[in-house]
């Protein structure tokens, strides 16, 4: 059943470009006329556009959920919760995806494979209907049939940030930053301020005071709101030939009360509760945001990892500390552990110096306050910048007494 569906796709792909090319603008979502609905034996989605656009549909394991892509939907106005009717559907996000390209992921509350799929178009105006009609299958059903369908041109990648600026240049030391979350995948929220938002704040801060340094060179992971898997962005400190990575956070907790300014390390284990469960929050983005994180390892591969992560481990650690003073030395609040570590994905690189700075929580008045201040988001960037210059003099001097 979904391999002809597939095979369908492909020809509702070029009529819905086909349209797109007749038509300017992102399409706009009515939502008068969308729902998300339970059916007898399932649930259906209709989406009403105000123009076609090209499409893809499938749906992923663990948990079950569909994701559809879209080039490109305006989400503006489009209210999640009262688009979803459905008792069957856990929950529904949607947003920018990759630079010109939409998502939208329905978490489903059991195995339901897409029964049929239409883009209906007006020949007058250019209005379509997507309709996505879903019924209960088994879980071995479900599994059969997860995954995303080979379209052509869609695995092709965007150049990343550092390749479209210019070529990694070995007489210049590259920080990546990597501003969290983004798109889809809005990160923490309150009060009308979201984390994605804040972070691409301060990293473009960063960068600007970090170019200061006259051999160093800047890339960030992205440069819009747009959404990067946590795989990419590490890719991305590879391909540039990163010197060393900083991932920024500003993230809420609902229980306890955090304040101040966290360095995190990696670590397979937590060192406590809290960092354990912001390490689930943030790697639970890429499920947010459909990305497929199935993959096998490779035993030999993850002994030479180990190998590396022994030279680099120590070098992210004194990376943090230094980030720590300069932090204090700056007179900005930091926690009362500010040293910490987690199993978070992006610094799991194995030959890069990787830390995942928490600027601040905006589950704290005080917090969230100075990170919506651009002149308090200057003297952060001051303070890492600081760190960064006085952590490779201290590099450069240890790996030459190694040498010696």
């Amino acid at each position: 059943m979904i391999r002809v569906f597939l095979a369908m796709m492909m020809c509702l792909w070029a009529v819905a470009a086909a349209a797109q090319s007749s038509f300017g603008g992102l399409a706009r979502v009515d939502m008068d006329g969308s729902r998300l609905s339970d059916t007898r034996q399932g649930l259906v989605l209709e989406l009403a556009l105000s123009q076609g656009v090209p499409w893809r549909v499938f749906t992923l394991e663990a948990p079950e959920r569909l994701v559809v892509d879209f080039r490109e939907v305006d989400w503006r106005g489009v209210d999640a919760a009262l688009l979803d009717m459905a008792e069957r559907a856990r929950e529904v996000r949607m947003g920018s995806f990759r630079p010109g390209w939409s998502r939208m992921v329905i978490t489903l509350a059991g195995p339901y494979a897409v029964r049929e799929a239409d883009m209906a178009l007006e020949q007058e105006t250019g209005a379509a209907l997507l309709s996505i009609e879903l019924t209960e299958v088994t879980e071995a059903a479900f599994a059969a049939a997860s995954g995303a369908p080979e379209v052509p041109g869609w695995d092709r990648q965007d150049p990343s940030p550092g390749k479209a600026a210019r070529a990694a240049d070995p007489g210049l030391f590259t920080v990546v930053i990597d501003p969290g979350h983004g798109g889809i995948d809005p990160g923490a929220e309150k009060d009308g301020l979201s984390e994605k938002d804040l972070m691409l704040a301060f990293a473009r801060e960063l960068k600007d005071v970090l170019l200061r340094q006259a051999d160093v060179e800047v890339v960030l992971t992205r440069e819009d709101d747009s959404f990067v898997s946590l795989e990419r962005r590490v890719a991305i400190a590879h391909q540039v030939g990163a010197g060393l990575f900083i991932s920024l956070h500003a993230d809420a907790l609902i229980e306890g009360r955090a304040h101040g300014a966290t360095v995190y390390t990696l670590s397979d284990s937590a060192s406590d509760r809290a960092s354990a469960a912001l390490a689930e929050r943030h790697d639970r983005a890429d499920l947010l945001a459909g990305i497929d994180l199935t993959g096998s390892d490779d035993v030999v591969a993850d002994v030479l990892m180990d190998l590396a992560r022994m030279e680099t481990q120590p070098r992210a650690e004194q990376l943090a500390k230094a980030i720590q003073v300069g932090i204090r030395e700056n007179g900005l609040p930091l926690n009362s552990r500010p040293m910490r570590m987690a199993g978070f994905s992006v610094l799991k690189s194995p030959d890069i110096p990787s830390v995942l700075l928490e600027v601040g929580f905006l589950s704290s008045d005080r917090d969230r306050a100075n990170i919506a201040d651009a002149d308090w988001r200057a003297r952060m960037a001051q303070a890492v910048s600081d760190a960064v210059r006085a952590w490779r003099q201290a590099d450069a001097a240890n790996a030459e007494l190694v040498r010696q």
